[in-house]
């Protein structure tokens, strides 16, 4: 059975401004989610789901219309931010409940092994494919994996980014995911904030850029997770039900296993508007050297 890839693209981007998910950053007007869509079909996934807001589902499907539909199948889910959960009184939100619960809004439309990215980065055909042969050869309910980026090829040299700096055992399974925000470069060296201290961070650490390999029993055990996290945190608006979360709670359980797969690409995203140019600038070298066909889809 062919993988399938989760594409998380209900956020609106509010530091970058506007639905950058649909930013044209290609040649001839691609954007970051066509290259991963391109990268997953060459990788030999079977399907693609979206998962976005109903609220911008007509501009969304406008916007990519029949580009690789006659490629792949194509699927979507919708992450909404009001939700239910009974016995708690949710007061109305602004703010998603995060990736883990963005996941968990495919579940009906998934019952493969499959990877989750995230659709405003770009993470290099080499990452698609160490996924894929994982999905296809080692998933299991109890065998994931994650693809680990090297944190020097993540930064933004616009700003300041949050990375989950990953710990791994001797056989490179996952133990923990840290969250560090506001990592950014300074001078020769890699720091981050945290109570208004700095700290320094080896620019060679694997981080999570949310690029996950799970099966689909994990969507029981976020289910039962999610519940818990409303009942703990329904009164606090900006609570997110993030990946990691769910991830380091299974892994203490001893319930999966998780392997660390590291991809050596170089990371290119849209997190603020500067970052554009340099994305733009990367993808037409590629193109220029054949790593991708001009135009994407013909």
């Amino acid at each position: 059975m062919k993988p399938t890839l989760l594409v998380l693209a209900a956020g609106m981007g509010s530091r970058y401004g506007g639905l950058k998910q649909l930013d044209q950053i290609g040649p001839n007007g691609e954007t970051i989610i066509d290259y991963s869509i391109y990268d997953a079909i060459e990788a030999g996934f079977g399907k693609i789901v979206f998962v976005i807001r109903k609220s911008f589902e007509e501009a969304f499907k406008e916007s990519f219309g029949n580009r690789f539909e006659h490629k792949i199948e194509v699927a979507y889910a919708f992450q909404e931010i009001n939700v239910t959960i009974d016995g708690v009184n949710i007061p109305e939100r602004t703010k998603p409940w995060g990736t883990a619960h963005a996941v968990l809004a495919a579940k009906d439309v998934i019952n493969e092994p499959f990877a989750v990215i995230n659709a405003d980065d770009f993470y290099g055909s080499s990452s698609f494919k160490i996924v894929a042969d994982f999905l296809k050869n080692q998933a299991s309910p109890d065998h994931y994996c994650m693809v680990g980026f090297v944190l020097k090829n993540t930064i933004s040299d616009n700003g300041t980014v949050s990375r989950g700096v990953c710990t791994a055992d001797e056989n490179n399974y996952l133990t923990s995911v840290v969250e560090r925000t506001s990592i950014k470069r300074h001078v020769r060296t890699v720091v981050y904030m945290e109570d208004n201290k700095r700290y320094f961070v080896d620019e060679n650490a694997v981080v999570s850029m949310n690029f996950w390999g799970l099966h689909p029993a994990i969507f029981e055990e976020m289910e039962k997770g999610f519940v818990e996290f409303v009942k703990a945190n329904y009164k606090k608006p900006k609570a997110e039900y993030y990946i990691p979360l769910i991830v380091n709670d299974m892994i203490k359980e001893e319930k999966i296993k998780l392997s660390v797969l590291t991809s050596q690409e170089q990371w290119y995203g849209v997190t603020y508007k500067e970052d554009k140019q340099s994305v733009v600038d990367a993808l037409q070298v590629m193109t220029d050297k054949k790593q991708y066909p001009s135009p994407l889809w013909s």
